[in-house]
């Protein structure tokens, strides 16, 4: 029966991919909110006019561009609209054949204004997605396009349920909670099989996670975090005052932040127990385990260290704001927008960490022959 299961994950795999994709992209269309400008894509098809100004004493590039609209009701309407011409810290120069947003609104004479906000980036996009794809199904094959599928559904679930949910108000400590309750299994069967080794990791894998959850909250709480640090989880407080737990969305956030490393970590040391098993089938549990951790310390010292260097490159532009700066060590720690980087990173350290002899002990203790492999 088992086996049999096996070889039917690929077909319900790829089934999944198909049905998540699109409901994907509906639930995200359904959250936006309609928006009070209305947004163009357009290509420069001309530049008019190019030169440098002189603003608040300061040099910038001043451009008159001339833009084709590709979508919405302007769509093959040319305007002619100015970069450049209001001070800011960096001002774009634009080429010809770029691709960017324009956001259209009223001026103060009640009349049609047109500016240039962004880049279309979609295309590039799309082909680093479709790089991604096609690697990981060519060098994966059946486990490749079964991760796939994994990775669609913990999509599914964060855009369908966590964000809807979190934004009506619910506590996002309890929803990040529930969502990993349906993610852990079906995303670890998927891409590992159902077998002894996955189930040892997705039990060792959500122990982790509760200790990691209680652990967050302690030290946040401990820490007086806010979670205000960010511009962002201001924002979501303006656009909906007193509807979000901010607070609990950082908790949230470190949860499910830290479920996709411990994957790793887990079904590492729980496929090393049953290699180690099908090599020596006269290794008692307590040998097993032993052996197992043997690898398991060195994969603590590169996990940690990988996570480690993960938060501080997210971090690198803050880090830079406060190396030159003449405030003591112990003050710039401090800081909340610090404090909430170093809180996260090193309880996920801790949970990866305990991670390791919590999935070896499960995995050695509930293998007991090589055909469970």
């Amino acid at each position: 029966m088992r086996k049999q299961l096996r070889k039917l994950i690929p077909l319900i795999s790829l089934v999944l991919f198909l049905v998540f994709l699109p409901q994907i992209a509906l639930a995200q269309n359904n959250q936006s909110s309609a928006p009070t400008e209305e947004r163009f894509e357009a290509i420069i098809v001309d530049i008019k006019e190019e030169k440098e100004i002189n603003i608040n004493r300061k040099k910038q590039i001043y451009q008159k561009v001339e833009l084709l609209f590709t979508n919405g009701s302007l769509k093959g309407k040319k305007i002619i609209t100015e970069n450049g011409n209001i001070p800011v810290v960096n001002v774009i120069k634009f080429k010809i054949g770029e691709k960017v947003i324009v956001t259209a609104s009223k001026n103060f004479e009640n009349k049609d204004y047109y500016y240039i906000t962004d880049y279309v980036r979609r295309d590039s996009l799309y082909w680093l997605f479709a790089i991604f794809v096609g690697l990981t199904i060519i060098i994966g094959k059946r486990q490749g396009i079964s991760s796939l599928t994994g990775m669609i559904f913990s999509f599914f679930v964060i855009f369908t349920f966590v964000l809807p949910q979190i934004s009506s108000g619910k506590d996002p400590i309890f929803i990040a909670i529930i969502a990993s309750i349906f993610i852990i299994p079906v995303t670890f069967f998927l891409s590992h099989g159902l077998n002894r080794k996955t189930t040892a990791a997705v039990i060792g894998t959500t122990i982790a996670l509760i200790i990691t959850g209680i652990l967050a909250n302690i030290f946040v709480d401990a820490a007086r975090l806010t979670g205000f640090a960010s511009e962002e989880a201001s924002f979501v407080e303006a656009a909906n005052p007193g509807l979000v737990n901010i607070r609990g969305l950082l908790l949230a956030g470190i949860i499910i932040g830290v479920l996709g490393i411990l994957d790793d970590i887990t079904i590492s040391q729980s496929a090393v127990v049953h290699q180690l098993k099908k090599a020596s089938q006269n290794l008692s549990p307590m040998q097993l385990y032993s052996k197992a951790m043997d690898v398991g310390k060195d994969h603590i010292a590169s996990v940690v260290n990988t996570l480690i260097l993960i938060y501080t490159g997210a971090a690198l532009p803050l880090l830079l704001l406060f190396i030159n700066s003449p405030t003591p060590f112990s003050e710039v720690i401090n800081y909340e927008i610090l404090s909430e980087e170093i809180v996260r990173t090193l309880v996920a350290s801790i949970g990866l960490i305990l991670a390791v002899p919590i999935t070896t002990f499960i995995a050695s203790y509930s293998i007991k022959k090589s055909t469970d492999i």
